[in-house]
């Protein structure tokens, strides 16, 4: 019975999708019809492919030589023109240079993405690619890890300030504390100082070792304290 309805249904679908040169639906509560037509539809699947064409994929020079890869596809506002995001150097998103690229200036040649007459150099010294969801982002974290640090350097101020008045082994063990919260300090500054002088795009990579030498620093701070 499976098998005798099989093909006339098949045949039913083929008429609603060829009656017309519209393969459409219709939204509900609607007259809207979604859908491309035949010639369209054409179109789209002889063009790019993004998991499959790019994502991912190498950008190679005129020569060969791999200068970056595809991490990203951005569409403009408009919707007229598409960039492709382009990682250029870096080992496993270490240090890499993102750069928005018109995806009119890559081609498919072969199954390899040219960018003609474009180095790896050439790329690292274009403007570096940054979300602006993702700067605001660094804004955030800056201006908190800022705030965080200022707080950090009064609370040694008035440490400094209490162990002047100790005496014996109290003072003793303070400065053994002391100590420790000069080191620490120092190294949550580094790190912020590293960061600021990093480009932007990477603030990142930085992150995870400011929260954590921002941590250790508070904490010997609080042991500090008590």
């Amino acid at each position: 019975m499976k098998q005798a309805l099989f093909v006339p249904v098949i045949g039913l679908l083929a008429g609603l999708l060829f009656a017309s040169p519209w393969a459409a639906a219709q939204v509900a509560g609607t007259t809207t019809t979604v859908g491309v037509s035949v010639t369209e539809s054409t179109q789209a699947a002889s063009g790019w492919s993004v998991k499959k064409t790019l994502m991912g994929k190498q950008v190679v020079s005129s020569s060969g030589a791999k200068i970056g890869k595809i991490e990203d596809l951005i569409i403009s506002p408009d919707r007229n023109v598409s960039y492709v995001i382009v990682g250029a150097g870096g080992f496993i998103g270490i240090g890499r240079h993102d750069v928005a690229v018109p995806v009119s200036q890559i081609q498919n040649q072969n199954g390899k993405l040219v960018m003609a007459g474009a180095t790896k150099e050439s790329l690292k010294a274009l403007p570096s690619f940054v979300y602006t969801d993702d700067s605001a982002m660094r804004s955030t974290f800056m201006a908190r890890t800022e705030a965080d640090m200022t707080r950090a350097r009064n609370d040694v101020i008035a440490l400094e300030k209490k162990g002047s008045t100790l005496t014996g082994e109290t003072k003793t063990k303070w400065e053994q504390q002391m100590m420790t919260v000069q080191t620490d300090l120092k190294g949550a500054e580094a790190k912020l100082t590293e960061m600021k002088a990093a480009a932007s795009a990477r603030w990142r990579e930085f992150e995870a070792g400011m929260n954590t030498a921002s941590t250790r620093l508070r904490q010997s701070i609080d042991k500090a304290s008590t």
